[in-house]
């Protein structure tokens, strides 16, 4: 595979305040090509802009395409620590690839900064000093969905997910929350692009909702053909669903689905405005929260550099801990298994000045910690 660069990084205009240090190596793993890829492109994209508008310098961004194999990002990791010695892992979007990877590194002494992927495992024993995700534990947006469908008043619900470590950790994370009674559970093939046998058992179920978790094409294929079916119990699901990736490929058939998400480009803030106007400047589209998460992952990195130089990893990981940054999302802390706790929202798909995209309706869960963090070890 080819080695990329980030060209922007290289022909940056100036330095970052703060600690002078040496050079930080940052070797991002991510999905550039295949199924999902737009997901990837997002956090690249959002993480580049982030090291731009701070003019980082001292920042070399190495970027490769694990083609969503696992054998591949490991190979990749690898690669990074051993022969590009770089001092930060990141970019990872697919749990599985995240298994492969993150164990390993993290006890190599390698520091990973998850801008998407969260499995429980690495949340809860399997916790890790060197491992920060900037995203959420994969449970959080499903757990707020299912308390959306409480106070939706849905008491009978159709639920299903692709099969693999994201998948598994949604319906847990939805059922966790949701007081009604299920009328089918689904686990379908990772990357399946046909579910007339699953809309089929939908309609024969009786369900009142349709909670489902597909990310990237998967969830575009399901809405194309879950609008052709007629079937109209309403559906329901995470941001990845509904990213603003993938509307336009879903089209009108996802206008007034409810969805979760801990960021939308309308929360009001200094920092969310200049991100989302500088990611449609520099990039001609709207950002996704898979950009959001990449943009605060860098601006992550940049803060814990301002205090702390990376060759000590003591203060550096203290430092990252503060997470003195300002977040698109709003408010942000680490709980004391390095993942968020924050606020989730939820959103609705709706029409803006022609295009589609999502609009926050309320609040889903305020200052949510994961499940697992009791399980984690550290304070």
């Amino acid at each position: 595979m080819k080695k990329l660069v980030s060209a922007g990084v290289a022909a940056l205009l100036c330095c970052t305040a703060g600690v002078a240090q040496a050079e930080v190596k940052i070797g991002m793993i991510t999905t550039l090509s295949g199924g999902g890829s737009t997901l990837g492109i997002d956090v690249r994209d959002g993480f580049e802009l982030a090291l731009k508008q701070a003019g980082a310098s001292d920042v070399k961004l190495l970027v490769e395409d694990d083609a969503r194999k696992p054998d591949v990002a490991k190979k990749l990791a690898d690669k990074f620590i051993q022969k590009d010695k770089v001092d930060i892992l990141t970019g990872i979007i697919w749990s599985n690839l995240a298994m492969a990877v993150v164990p390993a590194a993290t006890r190599k002494g390698t520091l990973y900064i998850s801008p998407n992927a969260g499995p429980s495992a690495l949340a809860g024993k399997a916790c890790h000093e060197n491992y920060f995700n900037v995203a959420w534990q994969n449970d959080n947006l499903h757990e707020a969905m299912g308390s959306h469908a409480n106070k939706a008043g849905y008491k009978k619900t159709f639920i299903l997910a692709p099969n693999y470590p994201a998948g598994t950790d949604a319906l847990k994370g939805f059922k966790r929350m949701y007081q009604g009674e299920l009328t089918g559970e689904l686990f379908t093939k990772l990357g399946q692009d046909d579910y007339a046998a699953e809309i089929s058992q939908i309609r024969a179920s009786g369900a009142d909702s349709v909670f489902f978790f597909l990310p990237g094409g998967m969830g575009i294929a399901f809405m194309k053909q879950y609008a052709q079916s007629g079937v109209d119990v309403p559906v329901m699901g995470p941001a990845f669903s509904f990213s603003q990736d993938i509307l336009p490929a879903i089209g009108d058939a996802a206008l007034g689905v409810a969805n979760s998400s801990q960021w939308g480009k309308d929360i009001e803030s200094e920092v969310n405005a200049k991100f989302v106007k500088g990611f449609k400047e520099a990039y001609g589209r709207l950002p996704s929260l898979y950009a959001s998460q990449g943009y605060d992952a860098a601006n992550l990195i940049l803060s814990a550099m301002e205090k702390a130089d990376v060759s000590d990893k003591d203060d550096f990981r203290a430092a990252l801990k503060e997470a003195d940054f300002a977040s698109v999302r709003g408010d942000f802390k680490f709980g004391n298994n390095n993942h968020p706790i924050q606020d989730i929202y939820v959103r609705e798909v709706v029409k803006e000045d022609g295009q589609i995209t999502n609009k926050i309706v309320g609040v889903a869960i305020k200052g949510h910690q994961d499940a697992y963090a009791s399980k984690c070890r550290m304070k």
